[in-house]
């Protein structure tokens, strides 16, 4: 549930606010961004927002809550955990690039926090990012003692992924112009994805192999 007051709040609305709210943040940050101006997107006076979420520095929480409710969802969803480490691996690559394709805010948002050293980027990295991280690299680890993934640093090869995956998108603005095409449409999206999970997978295996 959002922050604020719950009774009697109709979801359909309290969504509306988040998807306005988290536009704005992410294009101006809390400071810069006008509550007016998020009402009017949502499609709310002021006084409803203000119902559903207490003040705007609540609303800002709210919206770092629901996007990273998201992240662990979306990074997860396809691991299994009686998969081989490689495909537990890619998967979780998978699910990070295919939560970024589907929240483009995802880069600004954390990158702002970031720089301000909030609060909220210490709750970030605590709850999400680490945990996300430790598990990249265990399941490296896994590999190279199963001897499905090559004798490689885990750190860095869990840097290299989360670096890959995270620039493209806060990249893409600077790379379509360069590239001449919208790469942020869903083909240049689908096209990324698999060559994102070719190019580790390939990387990974041992002597060049394929493994299916």
């Amino acid at each position: 549930m959002p922050r604020g007051r719950k009774k009697q709040q109709n979801p359909e609305t309290a969504g509306r606010i988040l998807e306005a709210a988290e536009n704005y943040f992410a294009a101006h940050g809390l400071a810069g961004t006008r509550t007016e101006e998020i009402a009017s997107a949502a499609r709310v006076n002021k006084a409803m927002l203000f119902y559903y979420f207490k003040n705007k520095r609540h609303l800002h929480r709210a919206v770092l809550e629901n996007l990273f409710r998201q992240f662990r969802s979306s990074v997860y969803a396809l691991r299994e955990k009686t998969d081989s480490p490689r495909r537990r691996l890619l998967a979780l690559a998978a699910g990070y690039f295919d939560f970024l394709a589907a929240h483009p805010n995802y880069p600004r948002l954390v990158q702002r926090e970031a720089m301000e050293a909030s609060g909220n980027f210490k709750w970030i990295v605590g709850e999400y990012l680490d945990p996300f991280h430790s598990e990249v690299v265990r399941t490296i680890r896994d590999g190279i003692a199963a001897r499905e993934i090559r004798n490689i640093d885990p750190e860095h090869t869990a840097f290299s992924i989360l670096g890959m995956t995270t620039s493209y998108f806060a990249a893409a603005p600077i790379l379509s112009r360069m590239a001449g095409r919208d790469l942020l449409a869903p083909k240049a999206i689908a096209a990324r994805r698999t060559a994102l999970l070719d190019f580790l997978e390939h990387g990974l295996i041992p002597g060049g192999e394929t493994i299916r």
